[in-house]
């Protein structure tokens, strides 16, 4: 049995801050996520850093095999990917669960971000994220074991709206799930809550002028590059971000993972959204999101539009928002109790 798994944004899951700066500085492959392996131990679910290339870029990625993994037998795979985040953290919580449910599980860093190659750095443009996805399938369904005819996908957070992308027309990937599911084409064009729609023109010509003083050899600009005090993180208005700056920047941080992009990458995410065409998706679809996610609208509107498939579920997780799917144990457990069911039914 085999998967593969793809997060577009990447999470990590501790007990506690303290826990995670131990697990930072004590664990050998990077891991920075409560309960993560240290060791490949025989008879265990290991975990091989791996390297590929895709489209002439080094990509770096992790795979994890199930305990006992036999080359020789077919395993169901899954595929996850992080969206600012990095394999290290929240998408290589759940590969490992998976992994320890029978699949085998692929994380890999973004082009341009992460430990993979690709200049400038940060570049965070749509068509590159769904690539991403394709080429983690392209990866997998290469790797000894794995059974090509029974891939499904997991995307989280902004890999959440880039895995419902690359779905639509990638069909290799016989089920999609997503977890808190976040639609980075509109948040960038309508602000998050649809906020900035009165400053739309003005952050395009910000993104434009950008672009054209990339292309003129000057400095590259970037947005969402801010050193914030914790006095400023407690200020913001959206709860998503006040728990993802203190995830990622605070209890969670991984030296490979930022928030920034280039503004210039704003021209193609601004025109982009995550349920354009999304009727094409007819495989079986589970989106699960926290019932007190702020992010919760956006979930709901891809699963309304997804009209394409005759077998799709919603779950929303009683009391969690949208970072705590990352890490908070009790959540994480009814994440995967979902996923586990879903994967079951179909790949095993």
């Amino acid at each position: 049995m085999k998967i593969l798994q793809t997060v577009l944004m990447s999470a990590a899951i501790t007990t506690s801050g303290a826990g995670f700066a131990a697990d930072k500085k004590d664990n050998p492959f990077g891991l920075v996520y409560g309960g993560a392996m240290t060791e490949n131990v025989k008879g265990q679910v290991n975990i091989h850093p791996v390297s590929y290339k895709l489209n002439g870029l080094d990509i770096v990625a992790n795979v994890y095999t199930p305990a006992n993994y036999d080359p020789n037998k077919k395993y169901p795979a899954v595929v996850a990917h992080p969206n600012g985040g990095v394999k290290e953290q929240v998408a290589g919580l759940y590969a490992q669960h998976l992994a320890e449910q029978g699949y085998i599980t692929i994380t890999a860093d973004a082009a341009y971000q992460g430990g993979s190659g690709g200049q400038p750095r940060s570049v965070d443009k749509p068509a590159n994220r769904i690539e991403d996805v394709h080429g983690m399938a392209d990866f997998i369904t290469q790797y000894a074991g794995v059974d090509n005819n029974r891939l499904g996908l997991l995307g989280i957070c902004g890999g959440g709206g880039y895995s419902l992308a690359a779905a639509e027309t990638d069909k290799r990937f016989k089920v999609v799930a997503t977890l808190s599911m976040f639609n980075s084409g509109r948040v960038r064009r309508n602000g998050f809550e649809d906020s900035q729609l009165d400053t739309i023109q003005q952050r395009l010509k910000q993104a434009s002028d950008a672009r054209a003083q990339e292309a003129a050899g000057d400095k590259i600009l970037y947005a969402g590059d801010a050193d914030m005090t914790d006095e400023q993180i407690a200020a913001l208005p959206f709860e998503m971000y006040r728990q993802g700056y203190e995830y990622y920047w605070r209890t969670h941080a991984h030296p490979n993972s930022t928030f920034k992009y280039t503004m210039s990458s704003l021209l193609d995410l601004m025109r982009w959204d995550a349920t354009n065409q999304i009727e094409l998706i007819q495989q079986p679809l589970l989106m699960i999101a926290g019932e007190k996610a702020d992010s919760l609208y956006m979930t709901e509107d891809a699963f309304a539009k997804a009209t394409g498939t005759k077998d799709k579920t919603l779950f929303k997780i009683p009391n969690a928002t949208h970072i705590e799917t990352y890490w908070k144990p009790e959540y994480v457990k009814q994440a995967m109790e979902q996923l586990t069911a879903f994967y079951g039914k179909y790949l095993k």
